[in-house]
């Protein structure tokens, strides 16, 4: 594009104008950064100093006692009444078992003979002999799987052509 001298004056100009603003701007936000950046420091050193202390007094004299008493009033219910209740009734509980294990053991002693020691029986020995027949079948097949017959491999030599 084609820019008269004067066009080419006029946009130098410009682009001077604009990196003089950016410098200014730079100096600016510099110079806000650091302000914040105090700000900052004296916020903490106010909470350090001021707010801290308001507030754990404010919590040691209003707050604190009335968790403490609550913790003690719970502690009273829980120790002087619900735990003699659930003892009560776990104790009752127990004991009812015992007597109902006691009442169930004697009526199975009574009532049952001791049962008598029962030998192998037929159906036993025949499973017994059919499941060692399917052991030796097993083994027996996997070794003839597995066994070096010299018939099954080709010769190394390779083969002649035939004279014609």
């Amino acid at each position: 594009m084609n820019l008269s001298r004067k066009r080419k004056k006029e946009l130098r100009k410009l682009q001077e104008d604009a990196g003089q603003l950016w410098e200014a701007q730079q100096v600016i936000v510099g110079h806000a950064a650091d302000i914040a950046r105090e700000a900052g420091r004296q916020l903490g050193n106010f909470n350090r100093e001021q707010v801290v202390p308001t507030v754990q007094d404010a919590y040691s004299r209003r707050v604190a006692p009335t968790v403490d008493r609550g913790l003690k009033i719970g502690k009273h219910v829980v120790d002087d009444k619900v735990v003699p209740i659930v003892g009560g009734v776990v104790g009752t509980a127990l004991s009812a078992w015992d007597v109902a294990n006691a009442k169930r053991g004697d009526l199975l002693h009574r009532a049952a003979p001791a049962p008598k020691k029962k030998s192998l029986g037929l159906g036993s020995v025949v499973a017994i002999i059919l499941g060692a027949a399917a052991a030796i079948g097993v083994v027996a097949a996997a070794w003839q799987a597995l066994r070096a017959d010299d018939e099954l491999w080709v010769a190394d030599d390779p083969l002649s052509t035939p004279n014609a």
